[in-house]
């Protein structure tokens, strides 16, 4: 699929494009975005269909996606000139940054600033390339960054592709009382939210599809002589073909999302996105997983020990190949990395799987359970799903290489304990 440069605003919006099904009753985000429609306080967004009439269930995704992009457009109407914060996870990934950054660009339509935030690093190589081709607007700000920041001048924040639990971040906007306005997110809903808007749809395998439904019903129409909407529809298309293992898992709405972002996307940055090398560190580590590997009842389990913070993303990269390997169906990597700025230890752990009738959330759920305030310490979604277990009082101390080595192995023993229970169970097995 290439770029369409000859694809002009009007041909985009216009019905050429979709059949109305409607009832006929009736960096900070300072960039400039020049468009040929009305301002969208004065105009409603437009209700053409983005799927096909002949598919029932593709119709009913339609007209929830233009209920919510109705949703979403009043809410942004009524915080016109304010400011947000837009929470990401930790270690946000393709889907996740290339979502928030859409919705800065909409947010921006109804002069709303926008500040992109994660707590924590990028460390995989294709998410450190995406953010330097497309000048993605994101930033790292740690508990002490935003500790410092002032923030009376944010009256609300959106979560984008997550939850708020896996971001250390949310605990501290709670305690400034700055409110939660927008969840739009595509994982299993993990609690009850008290804000204006939710959006969260699990049968969707990607936060892009949802953004990209928005951008289809008129609150951003894309342009095609806009560089900056161009790489914002390749990050799109990357995080859209990274949440859905290269649309091989992909739904309707996920292909519809696709042939939308066809005709903007830059093919070339997004090779060279797809193309990006692993690190040493990252070949290390997977090095060091097919080591340490165990193989029981088709799932292959390998603890890789310490790791720096900044390497973090190498544990889902581990799983993504420990999980070729022939008679294994799921992957299991993990490893406790520490973060020496804050001086802090986390065991994280990814899971990849090609068993079609395991479920990634309901998995890590029950092997990991919740902690003492009822958050669960993982979950996942189609194919893949990861945990973060704080280690806490026993965090640090790890210049005396005997403690390292013994506080090591009691945590890989209790992770694989706790695997193989559902791994190997008495009765019905998985």
């Amino acid at each position: 699929m290439q770029l369409n440069p000859s694809l002009n605003q009007q041909e985009i919006t216009s019905s050429e494009n979709f059949n109305d099904i409607s009832p006929s009753s009736g960096e900070d985000g300072e960039t400039d975005i020049k468009t040929k429609v009305e301002t969208p306080q004065t105009q409603k967004p437009q209700t053409a269909s983005i799927i096909p009439e002949s598919s029932p269930s593709l119709i009913r995704g339609n007209l929830q996606a233009q209920q919510k992009a109705e949703e979403l457009r009043q809410l942004l109407s009524k915080h016109s000139h304010e400011r947000q914060l837009v929470i990401l996870q930790d270690f946000p990934d393709p889907d996740a940054l290339s979502s928030a950054w859409t919705y800065q660009l909409i947010a921006q339509q109804y002069d709303i600033k926008c500040d992109i935030i994660y707590a924590g690093t990028l460390s995989h190589q294709e998410n450190i390339a995406l953010v330097r081709l497309t000048n993605l607007p994101a930033q790292r700000w740690t508990l002490q960054t935003l500790k410092s920041k002032d923030l009376s001048l944010y009256q609300g924040f959106a979560l984008i592709d997550n939850q708020g639990t896996t971001s250390q971040l949310v605990p501290v906007l709670e305690q400034s009382k700055i409110p939660l306005l927008v969840v739009i997110d595509h994982h299993n809903l993990q609690e009850d939210f008290n804000c204006e808007f939710v959006d969260i749809r699990p049968s969707i395998r990607a936060t892009a599809t949802i953004l990209t439904q928005y951008l289809q019903t008129g609150l951003l129409p894309l342009d095609s002589s806009s560089s900056q909407h161009i790489k914002c529809a390749t990050a799109l298309m990357h995080g859209l073909h990274s949440d859905t293992n290269r649309l091989m898992q992909a739904k309707e709405e996920d292909f519809m999302a696709a042939a939308y972002l066809s005709r903007f996307y830059d093919a070339q940055i997004l090779k060279a996105i797809l193309q990006a090398n692993r690190s040493k560190r990252v070949m290390d580590v997977i090095e060091r997983s097919l080591k340490n590997r165990i193989v029981q009842n088709n799932f292959s389990i390998a603890g890789v020990g310490y790791l720096r913070y900044d390497d973090r993303d190498a544990i889902p990269q581990a799983a993504d190949f420990l999980v070729t390997e022939e008679n294994v169906h799921t992957a299991v990597v993990y490893g406790i990395v520490h973060d020496e700025d804050d001086e802090l230890e986390v065991v994280i752990g990814s899971l990849r799987t090609t068993k079609l009738t395991l479920d990634p959330d309901e998995f890590i759920k029950e092997a990991f359970g919740q902690d003492s305030s009822g958050r669960f310490f993982g979950g996942g979604r189609s194919s893949a799903g990861g945990f973060e277990i704080p280690m806490g009082f026993l965090s640090g101390g790890n210049e005396n290489s005997s403690y390292a080595k013994m506080k090591w192995e009691v945590f890989d023993s209790q992770i694989k304990q706790k695997l193989l229970k559902l791994v190997n169970p008495k009765d019905n097995p998985i």
